[in-house]
C-alpha cells in the first residue's frame, strides 16, 4: 500500500528516507560505544518482518564504520504473542545463524508500543539459549506502554494518540523508506 492509498483523514512525516538512514547510522554508533569492550559476542536479530531489514542495515553499518562483521539473525515471534485468538497463526519460523548464549543479542524492530511485541521477542530468544545481556534497538519509539520495557537505542520518539498508527515502510519489503503517522 503506498502512502497516497491510506484513506485515513490526516497524515505526518515522522521521518523521509534520508531520515530513516540518519536514525539508523546513530543507532549503529550508540550499538558499537556500548559494547565497545565486547565486540566480538555482539549479535543482531531483527523481529519479523521489518526488523529483520533494520538489523541488516545496522550490519552493514557496523562493517563500514569499524570493519567488523556482527552475525543477522531473523526471529518470528508469532508463537510467542499473547493476543493470538482461535486462527490458526502463520509461523514463518527464526533463522538465526548463531548461538546465542554468551552473547550480546540486540533485538531489532520497527515500532515499540505496548511492549508486548518486545516481551514475545525476548521469550522466544530465551528459548534458544540464555544470552549474556539483550538490548533493544527500536527505530521508532510511539509510547503507550503496557508492559515495564524501554528501548536501549531509539531512533526516533515521537508523541502519538492510541487511536494513531505509525507506518513504517522499507526500501526492502515496501519498495521505499520513511515513517508516517496515520490518525482517523
Amino acid at each position: 500500500m503506498s502512502w497516497s492509498s491510506t484513506r485515513e483523514h490526516t497524515r505526518s512525516e515522522v521521518l523521509s528516507a534520508d531520515g530513516v538512514s540518519r536514525s539508523l547510522r546513530r543507532i549503529s554508533h550508540e550499538i558499537l560505544e556500548r559494547n565497545a569492550s565486547n565486540l566480538e559476542n555482539l549479535s543482531l536479530v531483527g523481529v519479523l518482518t521489518r526488523g529483520v531489514p533494520l538489523a541488516r542495515r545496522i550490519s552493514e553499518n557496523i562493517r563500514q564504520f569499524e570493519n567488523l562483521e556482527v552475525p543477522v539473525g531473523a526471529l518470528d515471534i508469532t508463537l510467542h504473542r499473547d493476543d493470538l485468538g482461535d486462527e490458526e497463526p502463520e509461523v514463518h519460523g527464526s533463522r538465526i545463524p548463531f548461538e546465542v548464549a554468551g552473547r550480546t543479542v540486540v533485538l531489532v524492530d520497527d515500532v515499540l508500543y505496548t511492549g508486548r511485541t518486545a516481551r514475545a521477542a525476548m521469550d522466544a530468544l530465551l528459548e534458544l539459549g540464555r544470552p549474556a545481556a539483550i538490548r533493544l534497538a527500536i527505530l521508532v519509539d510511539r509510547g503507550h506502554r503496557e508492559l515495564p520495557i524501554r528501548a536501549d537505542h531509539v531512533g526516533k520518539n515521537i508523541p502519538t494518540s492510541p487511536g494513531e498508527r505509525v507506518q513504517v515502510r522499507l526500501a526492502e519489503t515496501d519498495g521505499e523508506d520513511g515513517v508516517i503517522t496515520v490518525g482517523k
